[in-house]
C-alpha cells in the first residue's frame, strides 16, 4: 500500500459507497474510521446486477446507459469475487406498447462502446467477447430450445436459454427475445469479502453499531460525535465522508449542509421454486412503472431460491414511496410506516401477501412458476436519488464544502467512480500527494482469502435472515 502523511478521514456509512471508499483510501495510505450503524457492512437497499449498460431502464438516455456500462466495468473489476457471470435475457410482453426491435440501436452502441473499452485495454473483456455482447432469439429457434434438457453446467448462450424456453409462455411475449451478457452481483458476497479485506488493512477502524450523534467544522478538518454500546466517542478527521444512504441528507443536516434529492423506498421478494433448480439466466419482462403491468425481474440464486421485482405498488413500489426534501432541508421524511420497516422489520402477513402477488406478477409469462412459494424476508430499504428527477441511474458524489464529501449513488456500478472522485478532491486538498501505477487500484484483492469466501458469504446470508445458499453463484 501506498505511504502518505497522517491523513485521517472518517466515513459516515458502511454500504457499498463506504467500504468502496475506505478500500480505496486505505490503499493510498490514508487511516480510515468507517462507521456503521448496523452490525454487518453492506447492508442497505437490494442490488443484484451490474446495470452493464442499463438494458433494464428503456427510460434512461443513452448517455447514462454507456455510462453504466464503463462503471460496471470498473466495478467487475474493482469487485470480481462479487460477480455471478450469468445472462440476463429481455422480454417484451405482448401486453406492453414497446418492442424488441427499438431496443437493437442502443444495443449496438453498447456493443461497439465495449468493443472500444477491451481495444482499449484487454483486462476490460470481464462480459466475454464483445461480438457475444447481445443474441437474438427468434420463436422457432425458442422452440427448438425447448426440447432439449437443462444443462447441469451450461456455458453458451444457447444453454443458459434452454430453461427459459421450456417455461415461457410464447403467447406472452414479442419475439425476438434478447440475451444479454448482463451480469449478476452477489451483496452477500459482496458485504463478506468486503469486510474481510477491510479487517486485515491495518489503516481501516470499523466502527459497527455506531451512530453519529453531531458533527462541527473544525480547524482544517472536522469533529464528529459517536455513539456506541452506549459510550461516547468523538473523533478528529482532516476529512468527512458521508455515505449514509438513504439518510445522507441526516449527516448533511448535522454539517450545516442543504441539498435537494429525493429518497424512494423500495422491497424485492425472496421465494423458492422447487421446480427450478436448473441454473437460469435472469429474465428482464419489459413493463410501464408504477402500472399494474409495470417491469417484472426474476432473479436466480442456487437452492431453487429467486429474488422478484415488480414495478407496482402491491409489489416493489410502496404509496407514497418517493419523497422529496422540503426546501431548506436535506433529508427527504418516509412515512412513518415505511420507516418502520426498515427499523423494525415486516410483519409476516404483509411479507407473504406482497411476495406471492410477485410470484403471480411473473407467473403471468412462467405458468410453472406460480408453484413458488415464500422463502424469506423481503431485501429492502430506501435509496436515495439526488436532485428531482426520479429516473437518475447515475450520479457519484458531491463536494458542498471543504473537506466533505456526499456520496450520491444510485446504482452500486457507480462507487469506484465516485471513490476515485474523492482521492482526486484529497489530492487538490493537499491530503494525498504519491500517485500509482494502474494495478495499485486492485491491491486489496490480494488480501481476499477466495477458499474462506464462500462459506463467509453463506454465513453473512444466514445472519441477515436469508437462505445461506443465496451467498453462492449461479455460475460456478
Amino acid at each position: 500500500m501506498a505511504e502518505n502523511k497522517k491523513v485521517d478521514v472518517t466515513i459516515v456509512g458502511g454500504g457499498v459507497a463506504g467500504v468502496t471508499v475506505a478500500i480505496r483510501l486505505a490503499q493510498k495510505g490514508v487511516h480510515v474510521t468507517l462507521i456503521e450503524k448496523n452490525e454487518n457492512l453492506v447492508s442497505g437497499p437490494p442490488f443484484c446486477h451490474l446495470h452493464a449498460g442499463g438494458n433494464l431502464y428503456r427510460e434512461i438516455s443513452d448517455e447514462q446507459c454507456l455510462t453504466l456500462l464503463e462503471q460496471s466495468i470498473d466495478f467487475a473489476r474493482f469487485y470480481p469475487f462479487a460477480v455471478d457471470p450469468r445472462p440476463t435475457v429481455i422480454a417484451v410482453p405482448k401486453e406492453d406498447a414497446g418492442s424488441p426491435e427499438a431496443l437493437l440501436p442502443r444495443l449496438e452502441k453498447l456493443k461497439a462502446d465495449y468493443a472500444r473499452l477491451v481495444e482499449e485495454d484487454p483486462a476490460n473483456a470481464i462480459l466475454g467477447h464483445p461480438e457475444a455482447y447481445y443474441t437474438l432469439y427468434d420463436e422457432e429457434t425458442m422452440r427448438k430450445l425447448k426440447k432439449l434438457e437443462p444443462v447441469e453446467h451450461p456455458k453458451t448462450s444457447d444453454e443458459w436459454m434452454i430453461p427459459v424456453a421450456r417455461t415461457l409462455d410464447f403467447s406472452t411475449v414479442k419475439f425476438p427475445l434478447i440475451l444479454v451478457q448482463e451480469y449478476g452481483l452477489n451483496l452477500f458476497r459482496l458485504g463478506a469479502g468486503a469486510t474481510q479485506i477491510l479487517e486485515k488493512l491495518p489503516n481501516v477502524t470499523l466502527m459497527t453499531q455506531s451512530v453519529v450523534t453531531n458533527i462541527k467544522e473544525a480547524e482544517n478538518g472536522w469533529k464528529i460525535d459517536v455513539e456506541k454500546e452506549g459510550q461516547h466517542v468523538e473523533i478528529a478527521a482532516d476529512y468527512l465522508v458521508n455515505a449514509a444512504g438513504f439518510r445522507t441528507g441526516t449527516i448533511d443536516e448535522m454539517a450545516g449542509v442543504t441539498a435537494r434529492r429525493m429518497v424512494e423506498f423500495k422491497a424485492a421478494y425472496v421465494c423458492r421454486w422447487e421446480s427450478g433448480m436448473q441454473k437460469w439466466p435472469e429474465i428482464i419482462f419489459h413493463g410501464e412503472r408504477g402500472t399494474p403491468r409495470g417491469m417484472g425481474q426474476f432473479t436466480p440464486y442456487p437452492g431453487g431460491h429467486f429474488q422478484l421485482h415488480g414495478m407496482t405498488k402491491k409489489i416493489t413500489l410502496f404509496e407514497d414511496g418517493l419523497v422529496a426534501s422540503a426546501p431548506g432541508l436535506a433529508q427527504p421524511r418516509l412515512p412513518d410506516r415505511l420507516l418502520a420497516k426498515i427499523e423494525k422489520g415486516w410483519s409476516w402477513q404483509t411479507v407473504q401477501s406482497r411476495t406471492e402477488a410477485a410470484i403471480g406478477h411473473l407467473a403471468r409469462f412462467l405458468p410453472p412458476f406460480k408453484e413458488a412459494k415464500t422463502a424469506a424476508i423481503p431485501l429492502y430499504g430506501a435509496q436515495q436519488i439526488p436532485g428531482s428527477d426520479p429516473t437518475l441511474r447515475v450520479a457519484e458524489v458531491d463536494f458542498p464544502k471543504k473537506r466533505y464529501a456526499r456520496c450520491e449513488i444510485v446504482k452500486v456500478s457507480s462507487a469506484p467512480d465516485m471513490a476515485e472522485a474523492i482521492v482526486k478532491d484529497m489530492q487538490k486538498e493537499g491530503l494525498i500527494e504519491l500517485k500509482e501505477p494502474e494495478s495499485g487500484r486492485y491491491e486489496h484483492l490480494q488480501l481476499l482469502e477466495e477458499k474462506k469466501l464462500d462459506e463467509e458469504a453463506r454465513k453473512f446470508a444466514q445472519s441477515r435472515g436469508y437462505p445461506s445458499d443465496m451467498g453462492g453463484l449461479i455460475a460456478s
